[in-house]
């Protein structure tokens, strides 16, 4: 049986992280800092500047900010933010902009408003924006988190500033480190589905409409489509494909929401699609979907918390061993079973790097997908990957906690030099 303290604390972790983003969330994230910054100004702004992590710019040099006209980058989405953006609709900042704020924006793009440098020694999501006007000036800073304001500031006077947190302001009621895989079927197998019933079935509907979206039309590489197209329309392949097609449109902005997981868009619908495929396949009730739902979204954020917002470890790998779990879970699977799967996951695609956000994210989520079901169909035969075979551990906890030590500790190296790659800071003919 779960406490009730712990059963309120997976109830408030859903509620924290389960909300709508637009686009992918790095350029969001800025454009919110920068529609921040020029609502605290107060008056026109002249100039921005924005400083940020290296991973912040790894996430927004390959992905089109959504309702731009197309346009790729850190400027556009600080532009475009600051021209058109309304920061109390956070993640949702530029949902509402015009054509006129597009135009603009292009304009102002191409008339060095603004600059960007790369902020040393910060977290690994951080941004400010400066805004600059005739009388005032304004800055924002994020850290941490993609909605996690920890200054503002106007002239000289400090407005707002708190102390950087690991995980959303509101983390009190969140408190993640109570979180094991054990604790997580507790809570699904005792969930009262009024708790969650606005939130999944808000997760389904926004997720389920961008997958249906790039199923339908031709978004990023069309890896989605392709799959489907060439290998048929097979449970396995529906739930890989589905989970792609919603990334590919999403890397190549398209602005429908979707519903993320740890601060991801494509985290989130790799946490979704594959459920809700298999949930239809096998013709499973709603109820029992949901605590699906539940198991595959708070494994991926047990796993994530371990590993932080950003990193060299793809994203699709945690998501996708959620999915996998959740799904397990749905068959009838029990603790053992459930580990199992996760393990075999991990074991499986737990090296791929993430070398930022675009539209071959679309491909990593089909492959960590595919790598989840075959893991799933492993461990309803009793078949795993072992314990002192590489990172995997005997105890599938301790498993989750090696993933991620490596994708916090020992990938920090490979983060910083996909980034020099990134921004051709580095010679690497030189280097061969």
């Amino acid at each position: 049986m779960i406490s009730s303290s712990h059963y309120g604390s997976y109830i408030a972790i859903l509620r924290e992280e389960l909300v709508p983003a637009m686009g992918c969330t790095e350029p969001i994230a800025i454009a919110y800092a920068a529609a921040k910054a020029r609502e605290v100004l107060g008056e026109k702004a002249e100039h921005l500047r924005v400083s940020c992590s290296g991973n912040i710019i790894k996430n927004v040099k390959g992905v089109i900010v959504p309702n731009s006209g197309g346009l790729k980058g850190i400027e556009a989405a600080a532009i475009l933010g600051a021209v058109g953006g309304d920061s109390s609709r956070e993640l949702e900042v530029i949902a509402g902009v015009t054509n006129e704020a597009r135009e603009k924006t292009r304009k102002l793009a191409g008339e060095n408003f603004c600059s960007v440098s790369l902020a040393e020694n910060v977290p690994n999501l951080y941004i400010e924006v400066e805004a600059e006007g005739a009388s005032h000036t304004s800055a924002v800073r994020i850290e941490n988190y993609h909605t996690n304001i920890t200054l503002i500031r106007r002239d000289n006077e400090t407005i707002h500033e708190n102390a950087p947190k690991e995980s959303a302001p509101e983390a009190s009621s969140a408190d993640k480190s109570m979180m094991t895989l054990r604790g997580i079927i507790d809570f699904a197998d005792s969930l009262k589905l009024a708790d969650v019933e606005e939130i999944f079935a808000r997760q389904v509907e926004c997720n389920v409409r961008i997958s249906q979206e790039g199923l339908d039309n031709k978004w990023g590489a069309c890896v989605g489509k392709t799959m489907i197209e060439t290998w048929g329309d097979d449970v396995r392949t529906c739930a890989c494909a589905r989970a792609a097609a919603g990334s590919d449109a999403r890397m190549s902005g398209c602005p429908l929401p979707v519903i993320i997981n740890s601060g991801s868009g494509n985290q989130g619908i790799t946490v979704t699609l594959p459920v809700v495929e298999y949930a239809e396949r096998w013709r499973i009730s709603r109820g029992k979907m949901f605590r699906a739902l539940a198991v595959s979204n708070l494994v991926s954020i047990y796993i994530k918390h371990y590993i932080g917002s950003l990193s060299a470890f793809c994203g699709a790998v945690s998501a996708a061993s959620g999915a996998g779990a959740g799904i397990t879970y749905m068959a009838g699977g029990d603790y053992a079973s459930i580990s199992r799967t996760i393990t075999n996951t991990l074991a499986n695609v737990g090296g791929i790097v993430c070398d930022g956000a675009k539209p071959s994210c679309a491909a990593k989520i089909a492959s960590s997908v595919h790598a989840a079901i075959l893991a799933h169909h492993m461990s309803m035969n009793d078949d795993q990957f072992r314990g002192g075979e590489g990172f995997v551990e005997d105890d599938v906890e301790l498993t989750i906690k090696n993933m991620g030590y490596i994708g916090k500790i020992g990938m920090k190296e490979t983060d910083r030099e996909i980034l020099n790659v990134m921004i051709d800071s580095v010679d690497v003919d030189s280097c061969l």
